[in-house]
């Protein structure tokens, strides 16, 4: 029901694991990239993205000069400024501020286009949000949140718009990764509770709700990352 998971992705999963299972301990110093690489059989590109991601999501942090440590879960969640690895090209505000714009006005074509079969999935997509979180499978957890929007956002028979929207998938996605060590557990369960609410308009097929509903999420999710939009 996810299109198939790109290795770098697989690859922040098994290191995800490994630091659950206790392989790499909080505070420990991750090997190095070589011999993580070999370790898990992929590319060096692909593992410094997959560093990357679980960066994001507040489960490693990398000191220059000292290498990369496991930080200690929920951390962050007490509040602060999250970190942004694309701020050379584009403020977190200004792509928080795109989806917006954007996914209001793709959730309202949703509305009128959604079939049956789109709102069965949707619906299996957030049980899979949740259950990833309860997990503790932050990477899963994302991955789940970004198909359920992209899915949304093919819902359109304006290509550009939807073709806009794949243009930025890696900024999109990204936003949804950053607010992740800022949020904790009601957080999230609002955050379910207004994926269900965008579902019920489009199955209703309510435009104005949908979108409304939409934008009112991404602003909240924005919330957690410090941004105001």
């Amino acid at each position: 029901m996810i299109d198939r998971i790109p290795v770098s992705q697989a690859a922040a999963r098994k290191v995800q694991k490994m630091i659950q299972d206790g392989i790499f301990p909080v505070d420990q110093k991750l090997p190095s990239q070589r011999i993580l690489a070999e370790r898990l059989g992929i590319s060096r590109p692909s593992l410094r993205e997959a560093l990357l991601t679980l960066e994001t999501l507040g489960q490693i942090k990398t000191y220059p000069g000292r290498g990369t440590f496991v930080t200690k879960p929920g951390a962050q969640v007490a509040g602060g400024t999250a970190g942004w690895r694309y701020d050379t090209e584009h403020s977190l505000h200004s792509v928080f501020e795109m989806r917006i714009l954007l996914e209001e006005r793709l959730a309202r074509h949703a509305a009128t286009l959604a079939t049956l079969e789109d709102i069965t999935l949707l619906h299996s997509l957030a049980d899979q949000m949740e259950a990833a979180w309860a997990q503790q499978d932050l990477v899963a957890n994302v991955e789940a949140d970004w198909a359920f929007h992209r899915h949304i956002a093919s819902k359109t028979t304006n290509t550009l718009l939807a073709k806009t929207y794949e243009k930025f998938a890696a900024l999109l996605t990204e936003t949804q990764r950053t607010p992740i060590p800022f949020t904790h557990d009601a957080r999230m369960s609002e955050s379910i509770a207004e994926h269900r609410q965008i579902i019920a308009a489009l199955n209703d097929r309510d435009a104005d709700t949908a979108g409304r509903v939409m934008a009112t999420h991404i602003r909240n999710t924005a919330a957690r990352a410090d941004v105001i939009v």
